[in-house]
């Protein structure tokens, strides 16, 4: 007897991969007595600097503490204006609030939610300091036209490639463009179990990320700057260097995922994909015209997990409505009421596919 879709197992949104590897990595560390910022750290941000084509990679406790040093690190603060975009996860445009600048939304491109680069220079102004654009899902943005506009203005650039560990743009790395910001929450193309890096060429930014994250110190006792607690572990690292041996592997299983749910879903709009860009589908998000509430109910009969990225742009949080923005950005608006995320994570089964493939089709066909 078949089984009834409810008695089906459940296919997660996300699902971290830690093997035999990473947990042998752990235990070495731990047998080692150095469980703090130690080789294992050092040799993490050598390998990840390698990764982005960079010379330097700065490790730090969260993709959201990267952002937020980031942006200390080149002294924006009180009174200055960071252009970003409105749809991502909150912490890209926070991380201009927590230095004291004010963070100013461009819209989105209608087809990839990526920020419209040929919207930026309409929005600066004489207090504008950087921007601030986010390799959303794993895609990066026209980093082209960007740095032309940065160049123009002599502008910051800072890249939140959070989502987009092993993307490119043109060949190119995201993380070597601007400076760099990654993170490695569980449920990224790869983890340290929580954790963050900044990447860069430029060395006199190396050394402030440096004493920014450990209080300032040059030396020990000697703290130069204000610092900060933001430091990551041997431990977290150690599981970061297994995971770059595995990131190529899975990067390519996501694209493998996306492309055939791509070639087969139907009723809905599938992701577009620039040219001259690699996409590593952090997330495989669809657009939904219709109803995207009961598509999810009907996935989930099926046991697919679903998820919004985006469910509210963030100049519509009441964090940035109490601030005073009323900003109409009607692409991201629209976004936000269709985007649906898809499992595509390298965990899923040909099995899982065809059951994504089939839920989604059947609610089309019933439409």
């Amino acid at each position: 007897m078949s089984s009834t879709p409810s008695e089906r197992s459940f296919i997660p949104i996300a699902k971290p991969q830690l093997g035999e590897e990473e947990k042998a990595a752990v235990v070495a560390v731990l047998e080692s007595g150095m469980l703090a910022q130690g080789g294992r750290v050092a040799e993490f941000e050598a390998r990840f600097a390698e990764l982005c084509g960079v010379k330097h990679a700065v490790a730090v406790a969260s993709g959201t503490a990267a952002l937020w040093l980031t942006l200390l690190a080149h002294e924006i603060g009180s009174g200055d204006e960071v252009i970003t975009t409105p749809f991502s996860f909150i912490a890209s445009s926070n991380c201009a609030l927590f230095v004291g600048a004010r963070p100013v939304f461009v819209d989105i491109e209608p087809d990839t939610c990526l920020i419209d680069a040929s919207a930026i220079e309409a929005r600066i102004t004489e207090r504008t300091r950087a921007i601030l654009p986010v390799h959303l899902y794993g895609q990066p943005c026209d980093m082209a036209a960007i740095m032309k506009i940065a160049g123009r203005h002599n502008l910051i650039v800072v890249e939140d490639a959070c989502q987009a560990h092993g993307a490119t743009f043109e060949g190119q790395p995201v993380g070597s463009f601007g400076t760099g910001c990654f993170s490695f929450y569980p449920t990224k193309n790869m983890t340290t179990g929580e954790g963050g890096i900044v990447t860069t060429n430029d060395d006199s930014l190396a050394e402030r990320l440096r004493l920014l994250r450990n209080h300032g110190q040059s030396q020990r006792y000697r703290h130069d700057i204000l610092g900060y607690h933001f430091r990551t572990t041997d431990i977290q690292a150690a599981i970061g260097l297994a995971q770059l041996e595995k990131l190529p592997a899975w990067n390519e299983q996501r694209v493998a995922n996306a492309r055939y749910l791509s070639e087969r879903l139907q009723g809905v709009r599938v992701p577009v994909v620039r040219a001259n860009r690699r996409h590593v589908f952090h997330q495989y998000t669809i657009r939904v015209s219709g109803d995207r509430q009961a598509l999810q109910d009907h996935l989930s009969e099926y046991s697919v997990g679903t998820a919004i990225h985006y469910p509210h742009p963030i100049h519509h949080q009441p964090l940035y409505r109490s601030l005073g923005y009323d900003d109409v950005l009607p692409e991201a608006e629209a976004a936000s009421r269709e985007v649906l995320s898809l499992p595509v994570h390298p965990a899923l089964s040909q099995s899982d596919l065809d059951r994504i493939v089939g839920a989604v089709n059947g609610f089309a066909r019933a439409a």
